[in-house]
């Protein structure tokens, strides 16, 4: 089934928009910490775990350690999250269309 051209067209524009969406989402580099920076984690967009940085002391109760390590993960994971949607906004934004369309 062949469609408009002008839907065709749209069409086109969205997947290209998509596609940079992807490329700028993969360029995204968060850092999150928690415990006062005993614990550090770096993240990349697709939710990669670029490092993890341990203060020694923190290694002497493994309880608060796992803790830390779980609240630096999760707001790592939130911050890749916002910028994602930002972005997606934005460009969203320009052609008129709802968030999550794509």
């Amino acid at each position: 089934m062949k469609m408009p051209g002008n839907m065709q067209a749209m069409m086109k524009q969205a997947q290209q928009m998509q596609e940079r969406l992807q490329q700028e989402i993969a360029q995204i580099r968060v850092e999150a910490s928690a415990g006062g920076g005993m614990v550090t984690v770096k993240m990349d967009g697709h939710r990669n775990v670029l490092g993890v940085t341990i203060d020694p002391e923190a290694a002497s109760d493994v309880e608060m350690l796992q803790d830390m390590v779980m609240a630096a993960f999760n707001e790592a994971s939130k911050k890749v999250e916002a910028e994602s949607q930002q972005k997606m906004s934005g460009m969203l934004g320009g052609m008129g269309l709802p968030p999550g369309l794509f």
